[in-house]
C-alpha cells in the first residue's frame, strides 16, 4: 500500500466540489434505486453524459456513489410495498415485507441500512487490501465454477416464498425455460420466439420482477380486503423504533454475508443479484429460527442487503484491476472510464495512480453517509404506510408502469408487466413461489451458457465439472443445500 498516494487521495476527494459530487451522487443513486425498473445501471447511463466535461476522477466518484446509493435504495420500496426497486433487493422483499406488515417499518428500514452501510464498508477496505491478490484469484474461475455457482444459487430455491419444496423447485424451472427466450448464446438460432422480432432478444426479467413482486401484490391486498383501510400496515407504530446497536445483534450473519458477497462480486459477471440470493439461503440453513425465514426474519433481511452492498464494492476490483467488468453496472462505469481516454486494465492504474484510492474513499465515505443519511431518512420513507392502501396502490401501480417502461421505451414491457402481474397473483394465491421464478430468470442465461461452453472445451465430458477442486466443492454444497429442507423434513416427521 502506498501512504503517499492514498493521502493524496484523501485530499483530491475531501475537496469541497467533490464532496458535492458524493452528496449528489448518493441521493441520485437512493433515487433512481427506489424507482421500480430503473436501477443502478440505468442512473449511471442517464448521468453518463454530464461526465463528458468532468475529470476522471470526479466522474468515477459520482458513478461510484451512485451504484452506493442504489443499490441502498432498492430497498426502500422492497421493504416498504413489495416492489424491490432494483434486482438486488428481491431478495429482501422476503423477510424485510412481512416485517412493516406487522408494524415493523421503521426496524426493518435501520436494519436494512446497517447492513447496507456495513457491506459497503467490509468491501472497500477489502478493496484496498486485497484487490491485485483477489483479482488474480477472480481470473482462476472457469466455466466449470461458473456453472456451479449458478447451480448452488439454484438450489436455494428449495427454501424460496413456498412451503412446498416441489411447487418452489417449478417456479424456478418455469423461470429457467422462460430465460431460453430469443437467440441462443452459443449457435446464435432463435429459440421461443414464435417468428416475432420482439421476441428475439429474449425477455427482460425487470417487467416480470416489477409485475410479479409490485402487481401481484396490490391484486392480492386488493381481493382479499375488502376495506382497505385495514390494511395492515397502515396501523405502523414507532417508524423510527431502531437503534444501531441492534443490527450488533446480527453481527456474525452480516460478516459472513459481507465475506460471500464481497467474493461473489470479484467473478466477472455476477453482481448483487446472484449475492443476496446466495447469501439468503446460506443465513436460513446456518440459522437456529430457519422457520421464522419467509415470515419477517431479521436474519433474512440482513444477509441480502449486507451481501449485494459487499458485492458493488467486490465487483469494482475486476473492473478496476483487469478492466473486466464485475456487474452490469460496472461494464457502464468501464465505459465512462473509455470515454475519458484511459485504457482499462492493469495498465490504468499505472496511468491513474490515484484512482484505486479515489474509489475506496468515495465509496466508504457514500456508506456511511447511508447510514447517517438513512437513519434520518426512515420516519420519512415510513409515513408512506400511514396513507390508506387505495392511495398507496394507485402509486406503487404507477411506480410499476414507469419502471416497466423504462426498461426498453416500449409498450411490449407493459403488456408483460401486466401479464405477471396476474401470473404472479395466482401463484401467490395457490403458494407458488415469484421469488424462485425470478431467481431461475436472474440465472437462467448464465448457468446455461456456463454449462455448455464447458462441454465445448471438454469434448461433452460431464467429469469435469467434478474434477475441478472448486467446481466440486461448491457443487457439494449446493447438493447439501437441497438435500439439507427434505431431511430436515423427514426427520420432523
Amino acid at each position: 500500500m502506498d501512504f503517499g498516494l492514498l493521502g493524496e487521495a484523501f485530499v483530491t476527494v475531501f475537496e469541497p466540489s467533490n464532496i458535492i459530487i458524493i452528496l449528489l451522487g448518493l441521493i441520485l443513486g437512493i433515487f433512481f434505486g427506489a424507482l421500480p425498473g430503473i436501477g443502478s445501471s440505468m442512473a449511471i447511463v442517464l448521468m453518463l453524459p454530464f461526465t463528458y466535461f468532468m475529470g476522471v476522477i470526479p466522474s468515477i466518484i459520482l458513478l461510484v456513489t451512485i451504484y452506493v446509493g442504489s443499490t441502498y435504495g432498492g430497498s426502500i420500496t422492497a421493504i416498504l410495498f413489495n416492489t424491490p426497486g432494483t434486482p438486488e433487493a428481491v431478495a429482501t422483499t422476503f423477510d424485510g415485507y412481512p416485517m412493516a406488515q406487522r408494524g415493523d417499518a421503521g426496524r426493518a428500514l435501520g436494519l436494512a441500512i446497517s447492513a447496507s452501510a456495513f457491506g459497503g464498508v467490509f468491501a472497500v477496505f477489502v478493496m484496498l487490501l486485497l484487490a491485485p491478490s483477489m483479482s488474480e484469484f477472480a481470473l482462476t474461475i472457469q466455466s466449470a465454477e461458473y456453472f456451479a455457482l449458478t447451480f448452488l444459487g439454484i438450489a436455494v430455491i428449495s427454501s424460496l416464498g413456498s412451503k412446498s419444496v416441489i411447487k418452489a423447485l417449478a417456479s424456478g424451472l418455469i423461470g429457467l425455460f422462460i430465460a431460453t427466450i430469443g437467440i441462443d448464446p452459443i449457435s446464435a438460432t432463435e429459440r421461443f420466439t414464435f417468428g416475432t422480432i420482439e421476441l428475439m432478444n429474449g425477455i427482460d426479467y425487470i417487467p416480470i420482477m416489477i409485475g410479479a413482486f409490485a402487481l401481484g401484490e396490490v391484486f392480492s391486498q386488493i381481493t382479499s380486503n375488502g376495506n382497505t383501510q385495514e390494511f395492515k400496515m397502515s396501523k405502523s407504530p414507532k417508524l423510527t423504533a431502531f437503534k444501531i446497536r441492534d443490527f450488533f445483534v446480527h453481527k456474525w450473519v452480516a460478516l459472513r454475508s459481507a465475506i460471500i458477497g464481497t467474493i461473489i462480486g470479484i467473478l466477472p459477471g455476477t453482481g448483487g443479484s446472484i449475492a443476496s440470493f446466495v447469501s439468503y439461503g446460506v443465513a436460513e440453513r446456518m440459522s437456529k429460527k430457519a422457520n421464522e425465514f419467509g415470515k419477517g426474519s431479521e436474519e433474512g433481511l440482513v444477509a441480502p442487503e449486507t451481501s449485494n452492498n459487499a458485492a458493488a464494492g467486490g465487483a469494482m476490483i475486476p473492473t478496476l484491476i483487469l478492466g473486466i467488468p464485475g456487474s452490469p453496472t460496472t461494464a457502464i462505469i468501464l465505459a465512462a472510464l473509455i470515454l475519458q481516454g484511459l485504457q482499462p486494465g492493469p495498465q490504468l492504474l499505472s496511468d491513474q495512480p490515484i484512482l484505486l484510492y479515489a474509489v475506496f474513499f468515495a465509496m466508504l465515505t457514500a456508506s456511511v453517509l447511508t447510514l447517517i443519511a438513512g437513519r434520518y431518512g426512515i420516519k420519512s420513507f415510513g409515513m408512506l404506510l400511514r396513507l390508506p392502501y387505495g392511495i398507496l396502490a394507485t402509486f406503487i401501480i404507477m411506480l410499476s408502469l414507469v419502471g416497466a417502461y423504462a426498461v426498453e421505451n416500449n409498450t411490449i414491457s407493459i403488456w408483460i408487466m401486466l401479464l405477471f402481474g396476474i401470473v404472479g397473483y395466482f401463484m401467490k394465491k395457490y403458494d407458488f413461489s415469484v421469488a424462485a421464478l425470478i431467481l431461475g430468470l436472474v440465472l437462467g442465461p448464465m448457468m446455461e451458457e456456463a454449462l455448455r461452453r464447458q462441454l465445448l472445451i471438454t469434448n461433452g465430458d460431464y467429469l469435469s465439472f467434478i474434477t475441478s477442486p472448486i467446481s466440486a466443492i461448491i457443487l457439494l454444497i449446493a447438493i447439501i443445500a437441497m438435500a439439507l429442507p427434505l431431511f430436515t423434513k423427514k426427520k420432523n416427521k
